[in-house]
């Protein structure tokens, strides 16, 4: 067991460790949403969207997350101002908002010479190089996060599966179709240093889709997807420490051998277990 204790010597590694879970835990949550709404493309224009936010405030000598921050809530405002009530299709002002952000923030970048050292982290992670400060800010965001979804369980799973019913029923559906946008963007901010905007779509994705073929009912597809995240976020963070690789790379192909597990021996839906069935 000393393989497994000894690199949690350090205090670097206990906060990386608790990062990894964390934004592991809530990717993979919210990400169940994405997944069971279509969004996938969402998760990615958002962790793009950052980009200029993120450059102006390192221009600017200010704090990247809230730069951050304030970029993703005017993406996520944008699109839901300009897809609502159908005026354009919502793929439609992702895609106009998510080439319009990046583009911006390679402007902006691109005038920045030493951004590929300064800002590389934001691009990549650097889960190992989480303070206390950062590690609580991300807790705090976390929790707000998921108390949100907690509390709006029943209307998001409503407009999730059955829209129709939920325009029956009256439901606020644009403005809980906001709150989600928002809490995309919250997400795809809170996990920025760990695995960066480059690979946070993969987690907002990857777990929650291997739960969808292990799991038969919503409240297990949760459990499950937030149990592969955590393992993803602890096990990629050892394997980036032995193997002398990024961390938030290393957490992603975890993630994704997971997934492939999933769809070749999930017990309803995978390929080699339907195989079996009809040849026995």
């Amino acid at each position: 067991m000393n393989w497994l204790l000894e690199p949690f010597t350090y205090g670097f590694m206990q906060r990386g460790f608790a990062a990894a879970v964390i934004v592991g835990v809530l990717c993979a949550i919210i990400g169940v949403y994405i997944v069971l709404r279509g969004m996938a493309f969402m998760g990615d224009a958002m962790a793009h969207a950052i980009l200029p936010g993120v450059a102006i405030a390192y221009l600017l000598k200010g704090n990247l997350l809230v730069g951050a921050l304030v970029a993703s809530l005017i993406v996520a405002g944008g699109i839901t101002l300009f897809s609502r009530k159908g005026s354009i299709k919502e793929d439609t002002a992702i895609g106009i908002f998510f080439a319009a952000a990046l583009s911006l923030g390679v402007a902006i970048i691109s005038g920045v010479h030493s951004y590929a050292v300064d800002l590389s982290h934001i691009l990549f992670g650097n889960v190992l190089g989480v303070s206390s400060m950062d590690l609580l800010v991300t807790a705090l965001l976390a929790v707000t996060v998921l108390a949100v979804i907690l509390v709006l369980y029943k209307p998001f799973l409503v407009i999730s599966f059955d829209p129709v019913l939920a325009a029956t029923l009256r439901m606020p559906t644009e403005t809980l179709r906001g709150v989600l946008l928002v809490l995309i963007a919250l997400t795809v901010v809170i996990s920025m240093q760990t695995v960066g905007v480059g690979l946070v779509a993969a987690m907002l994705v990857t777990p929650a889709a291997a739960a969808y073929l292990l799991a038969r009912r919503l409240p297990a597809m949760f459990l499950i997807s937030a149990a592969i995240g955590a393992i993803s976020g602890a096990s990629g963070l050892l394997l980036s420490y032995y193997l002398n690789i990024a961390s938030g790379s290393a957490i992603v192909l975890f993630a994704t051998f997971i997934f492939f597990l999933a769809y070749l021996f999930a017990p309803q839906k995978g390929v080699l277990t339907r195989r079996w069935r009809r040849l026995v």
